[in-house]
């Protein structure tokens, strides 16, 4: 269409936890450098996001010089938390895949995170994201990496799907809850001026400087039907996603990307579809 471009950037450095939308960012091998280095996990090492606990939505992580977090949430004292020390890993479950980690070193940042969350809770640090977690081999090339993301380096997502989504939703049953905002799918990426439902049929693209491959549309889950501000669920956009969008079994939207080069992304981007 001529005129796309990158609209904005999102980086969440806590899996569950709101984060910044900065105006550039470095792309790494396994995502954008910051994003999803750190998670929670429940006392059996499960990971924990707001599929269980919706109110993760209220906390929010900034991300501080060499990879440390300051931590705020309503009602609660903000905190920071430091990289923990490399060494000493503990084997977790981030769903199907079990990946070495380092809990956080100083005891308040589990009181902390278990406190926001309503249950205990622990929360651990990606120390090597270059050798701790493939790609799925399903659709990875061999060396592929990904930090504690659901499965891919980078999602994105196009405001004009959005829009048309939202469109969707009007004409339902459950318009009352619409229109949604694009936080409802914690994207990393938000590209503007392309037709609605396009990434369809992208499979390389470009982000200003950086190659990107096309790896598989998103599956969706509860999380998108959560109010990011609010914390509170509702039915959409499931319901309408079920309807208009199920592909292969799951409900999608916006596509998983997988950086074939490093470099920084910038808003205002131009965004160029290759293949």
């Amino acid at each position: 269409m001529g005129n796309e471009r990158l609209q904005s950037i999102h980086i969440h450095p806590v899996k569950a936890f709101r984060g910044p939308a900065p105006q550039e960012a470095v792309v790494e091998p396994w995502g954008l450098a910051g994003d999803r280095r750190w998670m929670l996990v429940d006392d059996g090492g499960k990971v924990v996001t707001q599929r269980q606990r919706p109110r993760l939505a209220l906390a929010a992580a900034e991300p501080l010089p060499g990879g440390g977090l300051r931590l705020s949430a309503p009602g609660a004292e903000p905190l920071t938390v430091p990289v923990p020390p490399s060494g000493g890993t503990v084997t977790v479950e981030l769903f199907r895949d079990k990946v070495e980690v380092v809990p956080a070193e100083d005891p308040a940042a589990h009181a902390w995170c278990s406190a926001h969350a309503g249950a205990d809770v622990r929360l651990v640090y990606l120390d090597d994201p270059a050798t701790r977690r493939p790609v799925d081999p399903a659709y990875a090339l061999p060396g592929e990496t990904v930090s504690l993301a659901d499965g891919f380096p980078l999602l994105l997502t196009t405001s004009a799907s959005l829009d048309a989504l939202n469109s969707l939703i009007a004409q339902g049953e459950h318009a009352d809850e619409g229109p949604l905002p694009m936080d409802r799918f914690r994207p990393n990426v938000v590209v503007s001026g392309t037709a609605a439902w396009a990434e369809d049929t992208w499979s390389r693209v470009t982000i200003g400087e950086v190659a990107f491959r096309v790896a598989k549309p998103c599956g969706r889950c509860v999380v998108t039907t959560t109010d990011q501000g609010t914390a509170d669920r509702g039915r959409e956009p499931l319901h309408t996603l079920g309807r208009h969008r199920r592909r292969d079994g799951r409900l999608v939207f916006g596509q998983n990307l997988v950086p074939l080069s490093r470099g920084t992304i910038r808003v205002g981007d131009p965004f160029t579809v290759v293949e």
